[in-house]
């Protein structure tokens, strides 16, 4: 199977590194036999984020491959991406059995309208402008990788690892994703569904006045008793009026807010190493319980899986 990884000057190198790590791993380990190739619009060698320089292997506009696989970078957010690139693309995915995107590279794929009517995701920073810039595309911000059919995209840097390892267990079997996983001293649970673990409330400042001053005291102090009758009547609004409030700004009710804060409190608790118990308390969810079937939802794992991923090593 041959599996082109499209490159340009400011790529990030870790979407071209983690995912043929992986390949070329199962190739090692399993009985995959996986042909890996650099792929670029007419260059015969890019410089990639770090300023280390990328040996392209074939013409993107002159190859066909079974996977292709879209990498990000920086220059493809908040910025036209070159027609060179983006047209290269939309005509190397005709016929293309399985389109890829890590991290940014979504937007190259957004741009060629490989996603219209698609499900896709990027890096949780980027993912509000994705759906912004391309209302047809159904941003799904905090996965860690999304299948819409043909088409896969996959979150930010090391997410890309997560879906080539996806990619291999489609391909060979669970057993040698399994084992490149181990390999390569990474995490094979996570699934695609999973937070990519962004900060929730990492949202933009609302212009209301009102509505700051509401946030700030959540932040503050989320363990307080924040309903949406309390937070309103401290603010000397109408519990609707504050509705609106939150679903005009931020797009979400008073107590989807209120959660967010206490699960970003929570994990805060939890990497400093408190109990499961501890960190419930202070963020304000009161019992482990509640706690845990907000992670769950929310995040995608327990508070104590969680904390054993994150938990600072630093004493």
């Amino acid at each position: 199977m041959r599996v082109g990884v499209v490159v340009f000057d400011g790529v990030k190198l870790l979407d071209v590194a983690g995912p043929t790590e992986v390949f070329a791993e199962a190739n090692r380990v399993g009985n995959t036999d996986y042909t890996l190739v650099t792929l670029a619009v007419g260059a015969q060698a890019v410089t990639s984020s770090t300023g280390m320089a990328i040996k392209i292997d074939a013409d993107l506009r002159d190859t066909e491959v079974d996977t292709l696989l879209v990498a990000g970078g920086d220059r493809l957010v908040g910025r036209p991406i070159e027609p060179e690139l983006v047209d290269a693309v939309r005509d190397a995915v005709q016929g293309t059995p399985r389109v890829c995107s890590i991290c940014t590279g979504a937007f190259v794929l957004a741009a060629a309208g490989v996603l219209d009517g698609r499900r896709a995701t990027t890096h949780w920073q980027h993912a509000r402008l994705l759906a912004k810039s391309y209302p047809h595309v159904t941003v799904e911000p905090d996965s860690i990788w999304v299948q819409d059919g043909p088409v896969f995209t996959s979150a930010g840097v090391s997410a890309g690892i997560d879906l080539a390892l996806a990619l291999v267990e489609k391909d060979a079997g669970g057993e040698v994703a399994r084992t490149v996983a181990q390999s390569l001293v990474v995490f094979l649970q996570r699934p695609g569904g999973q937070s990519q673990f962004s900060p929730s409330t990492s949202r933009p400042r609302p212009r209301s006045s009102v509505l700051r001053d509401v946030m700030d005291a959540v932040v503050a102090d989320p363990g307080k008793d924040h309903s949406a009758t309390r937070m309103a009547a401290s603010a000397s609004v109408s519990t609707r009026h504050l509705t609106r409030l939150f679903h005009a700004e931020l797009g979400v009710t008073p107590a989807r807010y209120v959660e967010e804060v206490r699960i970003d409190a929570g994990k805060r608790a939890l990497e400093q190493g408190m109990t499961v118990a501890d960190a419930a308390r202070e963020a304000g969810f009161g019992t482990s319980e509640s706690m845990r079937r907000a992670f769950v939802l929310r995040v995608g794992v327990s508070p104590r899986a969680y904390q054993q991923r994150f938990r600072s090593t630093l004493r």
